[in-house]
């Protein structure tokens, strides 16, 4: 993963993963996209975060479950 890939993530993750977000499939799904999205408009692709997080689902519904606002 890509320095700029990974700061990129750890950012969107802290601003787009409220508390009150539900870990259901269709709430993932379309953060995953939201993601991607974001990623692609400031020209970072999805390479560059996929490198090393097995999977972007997997790492996006395990920040739903672990949210804890404390943490940065």
């Amino acid at each position: 993963m890509s320095t700029r890939g990974i700061n990129f993530l750890d950012q969107w993750l802290a601003n787009n993963v409220p508390e009150t977000t539900k870990a259901d499939v269709i709430s993932v799904d379309e953060l995953t996209h939201k993601l991607i999205a974001d990623a692609k408009a400031l020209g970072i692709e999805r390479v560059e975060i996929d490198e090393e997080v097995g999977s972007l689902y997997r790492t996006i519904l395990d920040a739903i479950v672990h949210y804890d606002p404390g943490l940065p």
